[in-house]
């Protein structure tokens, strides 16, 4: 199974009803040693932060084109805890409820589930970016998609 690096980061530049964008650079070796990178980000408008960090990892593993042993590493903890501290399988027993309220973005939760599915996924985060080039990088592709206005679209990807 190949092992591959995704890094992702999301922004909606601190305004939930501002522009948003995602960043997200998807690292691999091959069976030669050569190390392969590619890099994602679209913007999108009025939207929040969580939302584009769910969509930098949405747009990383459906651009896997095969199963692979994944390492994602984030800086939003609400994305990794959602997995890591059994998040998703409580909001989905509760019918995409947490407590009274449903759950923002299930339409985007139910995707990242299909897109994580083939894969083994190690879910990591980081506090902000330091010491993460890589995820300093990401953040730089989401502000810059964020102050775009490219739209993101379905099945824009190529397969690595």
């Amino acid at each position: 199974m190949t092992k591959v690096d995704i890094f992702t980061d999301g922004s909606a530049r601190g305004n939930p009803d501002g522009p948003g964008g995602y960043g997200a650079v998807i690292r691999f070796v091959d069976s030669a040693g050569t190390v392969h990178e590619k890099e994602l980000s679209q913007g999108y408008v009025k939207t929040t932060n969580n939302r584009m960090e769910l969509m930098a990892a949405i747009a990383a593993l459906e651009a896997l084109n095969r199963p692979c042993a994944v390492t994602l590493t984030s800086d939003s903890s609400y994305l990794v805890k959602a997995f890591n501290e059994g998040w998703l399988e409580k909001w989905i027993a509760a019918g995409w409820k947490r407590g009274k309220e449903r759950v923002k973005n299930v339409d985007l939760w139910k995707r990242l589930l299909k897109a994580a599915g083939p894969h083994s996924i190690t879910w990591l985060w980081v506090r902000g970016h330091a010491g993460h080039p890589e995820n300093e990088r990401c953040d730089k592709l989401a502000t810059a998609a964020a102050d775009g206005s490219d739209l993101i679209e379905d099945n824009i990807l190529e397969d690595i």
